[in-house]
């Protein structure tokens, strides 16, 4: 049962989710943020998605997972393909989670179709997935900027106050913003220092 988004508790909190990577490296570090609507952090977790394949979704999964924490009302994805053509399946991920999925992307854009056939040899399983993600909506923030977002379990007003809640200025809500920060943090210090790894 879908847990409703309650956009007025004090404790509300969001689960912002970001990557970082580097085409010659084998697989990327995601980050997840755990944020209150005060802006204190609340949590913070790590996973892995190849780069160029196929477990983003099983990545988002995990680190979800590895929190293990009922009280996260929302889930903030900084986009949907992700290390290099790795697609997130935003359905399986509200299916298995039954909270609200918010996909973030911050510019417009003809697709990636024609990417993804040119990029690889046997691209029908990247299209499938990369179809299922739908229609990106837009939405108006408090800051003046727009966001397109793909949204489930939630709807679009409700997304625009859940992130207007989340975003101090810009277009990038501060759960995803710090995630981001964590996960270039962690990767640079992997690259710099593998014996720590």
């Amino acid at each position: 049962m879908l847990v409703p988004l309650h956009l007025n508790k004090p404790a509300l909190r969001t689960l912002g989710i970001a990557e970082s990577f580097v085409r010659m490296c084998p697989s990327s570090c995601l980050a997840g943020v755990v944020m209150r609507a005060d802006l204190r952090v609340d949590g913070v977790a790590y996973a892995r998605a190849t780069v160029g394949g196929d477990d983003a979704t099983e990545g988002v999964l995990k680190l979800y997972e590895q929190l293990g924490r009922g009280d996260i009302n929302a889930v903030i994805l900084s986009g949907a393909v992700i290390s290099w053509f790795n697609i997130i399946d935003i359905q399986e991920v509200f299916d298995k989670i039954k909270k609200p999925v918010i996909c973030l992307t911050y510019e417009e854009s003809p697709g990636l179709e024609r990417y993804i056939r040119e990029y690889f040899p046997n691209p029908e399983e990247k299209l499938r997935r990369y179809q299922r993600l739908g229609q990106r909506e837009i939405i108006s923030l408090k800051t003046g900027y727009e966001v397109y977002i793909r949204a489930l379990g939630a709807t679009a007003e409700e997304t625009r106050v859940l992130l207007n809640k989340f975003t101090l200025d810009g277009r990038i809500p501060e759960p995803v913003l710090v995630a981001r920060l964590a996960a270039r943090a962690a990767m640079h210090a992997e690259r710099r220092f593998p014996e720590l790894t």
